[in-house]
């Protein structure tokens, strides 16, 4: 079935009107909600405005905060209520809108209020989030930014069968179902990709976790033939070869110094600890050290058991942290013997497939409803629009 075909069927024929915002539905704000107000066992629930570009999604089906703030001295929801944050400090926080499906909350200041009856509250919240490029050009300021109601009104939203309430919320409502079918399944393929992660992590633990006399331990000078600095400070964005760095992959550059897979770990820095694997040809940064093994030991093996050991928390120094060479010499490990050291790699492999590979497991599938997800919100979001449905 064609996009137009699709939008023609769901419309079903009826007229659809781009009016301003302000003519569907009015603006109230909310009243100030300290922080010290909110605590776990308040008798109110309530949201802050800080929460709308930090917690919630397009629609809020529960609220999880609550105040011993009175509602006598506050502003309460409304089922269908769309609140949207009114400052931040940066303008990518204020583009963000969330239908509430409660009655009776305390809604705290700097939260917009917007409330129709004639406009299905998540259908509106949908369409200001497909809209971000429109909303941020209303944004004002510089420190602080603001987004304020009278900008707001100004905003087209189209309307389906304006003259038919019923029929128009029943048309919205069709396409908040749609909507809400693939942002249940992302939440769904999430929440057990969730689950396989603490899955993982606890049999990795268990893999790499060892009682005394059970394994030989080891510095891991001993298990290493060397352990060196990079030395590449002329990385660029053009080359043939990559240069690893920190985290990762950071530039490229036309020599290539390394044809040998090797363990690279950044040395300092935030990221001072993280654990690399390095392959092909490439070139090495001087800011990250490099672990050439020796041939008893899988390198496999040894990157899990770094990677589980968190080497971060070694670090020194506060302003820039550090992590030395000297330190991962002396660092005792448990070295197992060859055919388990195979054993371990083989189980955790196929855990770090399914958890963490962008291209196969549940994150690739994630990726796919996600993008699923973005092109049917764009088509049901796209109405037939006359030239002068802009934003005044």
């Amino acid at each position: 079935m064609s996009d137009m075909s699709f939008m023609e069927k769901l419309l079903g024929g009826v007229e659809v009107e781009w009016k301003p915002l302000g003519k569907v539905a009015k603006f109230l704000k909310g009243k100030s909600l300290p922080k010290k107000t909110i605590v776990v066992d308040g008798d109110n629930k309530c949201i802050h405005y800080g929460e709308l570009f930090t917690h919630y999604p397009a629609i809020i089906n529960e609220v999880t905060s609550r105040t011993y703030q009175s509602v006598d001295d506050s502003v309460l929801s409304q089922s269908n209520d769309v609140l949207m944050p009114t400052s931040d400090v940066t303008p990518n926080g204020l583009a963000v809108a969330s239908c509430l499906l409660e009655d009776g909350v305390i809604l705290g200041g700097d939260i917009l209020i917007i409330r129709g009856n004639t406009i299905d509250g998540r259908f509106l919240s949908h369409y200001i989030r497909n809209n971000k490029n429109k909303i941020m050009q209303l944004v004002k300021g510089s420190t602080v930014y603001h987004i304020y109601a009278k900008d707001l009104a100004k905003i087209q939203i189209p309307i389906p069968c304006p003259d038919n309430v019923e029929k128009s919320l029943e048309i919205q409502a069709e396409i908040v179902r749609i909507l809400d079918a693939f942002t249940e399944l992302t939440a769904e393929l999430t929440a057990e990709l969730t689950a396989r992660k603490k899955q993982y992590n606890h049999y990795r633990d268990q893999l790499l976790s060892f009682e005394e006399g059970e394994v030989e331990w080891k510095p891991l000078g001993e298990v290493c033939e060397s352990i060196s600095s990079g030395k590449n400070k002329d990385k660029s964005e053009a080359g043939e070869f990559p240069v690893y760095g920190s985290t990762g992959i950071i530039g490229r550059t036309d020599n290539n110094v390394y044809e040998v897979e090797q363990i690279l770990v950044a040395r300092v820095g935030a990221n001072a600890g993280r654990v690399n694997i390095a392959d092909g040809k490439y070139d090495v940064s001087d800011n990250t050290l490099i672990l050439k093994i020796k041939e008893n030991i899988s390198l496999k093996y040894l990157y899990y058991y770094l990677v589980n050991l968190n080497l971060n928390r070694f670090t020194k120094g506060a302003g820039q942290p550090l992590l030395t060479g000297g330190q991962l010499k002396a660092m005792i490990i448990p070295v197992p013997l060859p055919e388990e050291q195979k054993r371990i790699v083989t189980i955790l492999d196929k855990f770090d497939a399914l958890a963490n590979s962008i291209s196969e497991g549940l994150p690739r599938e994630i990726e796919l409803r996600q993008q699923q997800y973005e092109y049917y919100r764009d088509l049901l979001l796209s109405f037939p629009k006359p030239d002068t449905a802009v934003a005044a």
